[in-house]
Formats: C-alpha cells, sequence, structure tokens
C-alpha cells in the first residue's frame, strides 16, 4: 500500500494499539483533532477517550504522567506537538524518564514513546523549526529514532513503541506528505539500531538521516552526472548508532561527507566526525567535511539559505574529491 509518513505513522499507531491493550496516546489536540499534522486522526473515535486522551497545554505534564504511567505498565505514546515546545518537558525526560531503569537497578524500566516533529521547511519560524536531537542523544538511557521514509516510519515506531526503554521519535515534518512509498499492510518492524545503505558508492560517503535523506540523495544523482559515485547511509538510528555501518562505508570509500539540518557547531555530525578521526584516520584521503545549519535562530524568510541545499552538498562533494 502506497502511504506517506504521516499515513504510516497513523497505521503503526493503530496496529499496535490493537495488538496491545496498554498502549495510550496523550498529548494536545492528539484526540478530537487528530495532532496538529493529523498523524492521531481517527484514533480517539476507534479506541475511546481513555487511551486517547487530549491533554491540556502542558508538555511537562505530558511526559510526567507518561512516566507514571509506564512505571505502572503502560505503554505511553507521548506527542510534543512541535519539537520546539519540548523544553518545558526536558527536566522530566533528562532527569526522570533516561534515569529509571538506572536508578532502580534494573527493576524498573520506563518504556516511553516521546513523539515530535522536528526540523524546517514548512516556513514554520524560529519557535517551529528546530532541530534539537543532539541534545538528547547526549543523554544516556535514551534512544533516539529519525526515519526518512514511510516504510521506516511505520517500522521503527512499531519497535520504539515495543522496547523496554524510552525512546525519543523524531519525525520529518516536512516530509510528512512530500511523496507516498510502499509500506506493507501486515505487521512488521525495523529494528533500532541499524543504518541503511540508501545509495551505494565507492567514491564518497554521505551520512545523514531523517528530512535531510532526500536531498542528500538528489545531490548524490548530480554528483554521479559529474563521475562521482557517492554512497548515502541513512542512519535512521542516533542513538544506538550503527557503528559498523558507519566505518565499514568510510574505509570503503575513504571520503566522508555529514549532512544534518541543525546548527553545524556541535549538532551530531561532530559525533561522526570525532568517530571517524579515532577509527578510520588512516583509511580517509581528506578531511571530514560536515555541511549544517548555522550558529542562529532558525529564520522564516530565509529558511532555504539556512537549510542544507543540493548546492552546499555538491560543494562538499567536491570538496572531498579535490582535496
Amino acid at each position: 500500500m502506497q502511504m506517506t509518513i504521516v499515513q504510516a505513522i497513523n497505521s503503526a499507531l493503530r496496529d499496535e494499539m490493537e495488538r496491545n491493550q496498554r498502549v495510550v496516546i496523550l498529548g494536545e489536540d492528539v484526540g478530537k483533532n487528530g495532532g496538529v499534522f493529523r498523524a492521531t486522526e481517527g484514533l480517539q473515535s476507534e479506541f475511546g477517550p481513555s487511551r486517547v486522551m487530549d491533554t491540556p497545554l502542558n508538555e511537562s505534564g505530558v511526559i510526567g504522567v507518561s512516566i507514571g504511567l509506564a512505571l505502572y505498565g503502560m505503554r505511553p505514546v507521548a506527542e510534543i506537538e512541535f519539537l520546539d515546545f519540548v523544553y518545558p518537558a526536558f527536566d522530566q525526560i533528562v532527569s526522570e524518564l533516561s534515569k529509571m531503569r538506572y536508578r532502580s537497578g534494573g527493576e524498573y524500566t520506563a518504556p516511553v514513546v516521546v513523539r515530535s516533529p522536528y526540523g524546517g521547511g514548512i516556513k514554520g519560524g524560529p519557535y517551529h523549526s528546530q532541530s534539537a536531537e543532539s541534545f538528547f542523544a547526549h543523554v544516556s538511557g535514551l534512544k533516539v529514532v529519525v526515519p526518512s521514509n514511510p516504510y521506516d516510519a511505520k517500522g521503527l515506531l512499531v519497535s520504539a513503541m515495543r522496547d523496554e526503554d524510552p525512546v525519543i521519535f523524531l519525525e520529518p515534518k516536512r516530509l510528512y506528505r512530500s511523496f507516498r512509498a510502499e509500506v506493507p499492510g501486515g505487521e512488521y518492524t525495523v529494528p533500532i539500531g541499524k543504518a541503511q545503505v540508501a545509495r551505494a558508492g565507492a567514491d564518497v560517503s554521505i551520512f545523514t538521516y531523517g528530512s535531510l535523506v532526500p536531498t542528500v540523495l538528489e545531490a548524490a544523482s548530480k554528483a554521479a552526472e559529474a563521475g562521482v559515485d557517492v554512497e548515502v547511509v541513512d542512519l535512521r538510528t542516533l542513538v544506538p548508532l550503527d557503528v559498523e555501518a558507519v566505518l565499514g562505508s568510510a574505509k570503503k570509500t575513504g571520503r566522508a561527507v555529514i549532512v544534518y539540518e541543525a546548527p553545524k557547531i556541535m549538532g551530531y555530525g561532530a559525533e561522526i566526525s570525532a568517530l571517524l578521526a579515532e577509527e578510520a584516520l588512516d583509511y580517509l584521503k581528506a578531511p571530514v567535511v560536515r555541511v549544517g545549519g548555522f550558529g542562529i535562530p532558525f529564520p522564516y524568510v530565509h529558511e532555504n539559505l539556512y537549510m542544507p541545499t543540493v548546492p552546499r552538498i555538491m560543494k562538499a562533494i567536491h570538496k572531498v574529491i579535490e582535496h
């Protein structure tokens, strides 16, 4: 069946709620309205308000209640309308949710999925366009998942809902309805912690995830016209990172470009760059190049200048090739 990413997420939620009565959804406007992007559309009417719960405008409360539900055996899926709004709940996520297994000596787990749309591309301005994945990747006890297509969105979300530990599930909102892809009608999962080679190549490895995978694939196609064979690795999971896939690709091509939407400084690409310096330096034929956002608030008018584009990625490809 052909689905968009938002349809695949809705399908994953419905299928898992049917399979497991302990799965509940809570968040602002997730019930009657089906969420700001309609990812939960129709679920309250199907499963009732006791399982799809509209909450007050209180992100800290949403996560706090989710933690309590999880400790009592439920499987909450908490939606934060935009990732930009997660900061009031940051203390609950970082100080409580992430540490529950450790602080209880393994006696308790907190299987909470925190879903949130992230990134730019929809003219959302500085309060509806942020990419904060590095904050959560830095916190031990959290898994961080970022799908880039409908198939992975459904399979990874199902895996997240079945995981015994908390998962931050970031959804690239500018891709929500931008394309359709084949999604199986039956039950399936995509394993957390496994990257995917979205395009095989021999000359340059580009590591990326989420919203920028289609942009990077477009740049790779243009590079092929100039005789440069680019391999595109979709990380899919930031924590745990598929270290073997990253190192394997970099050692094969000898050149690495990292593309991400968040600000370049201290962004997730710095971790990939450090990993390559520590474990694959002898294989590299050129310095690693990062293409990211800028160290400014996300602009409204000039968001297309802020976000990595095909020309910026092409410039990075040529830089590592010509070194």
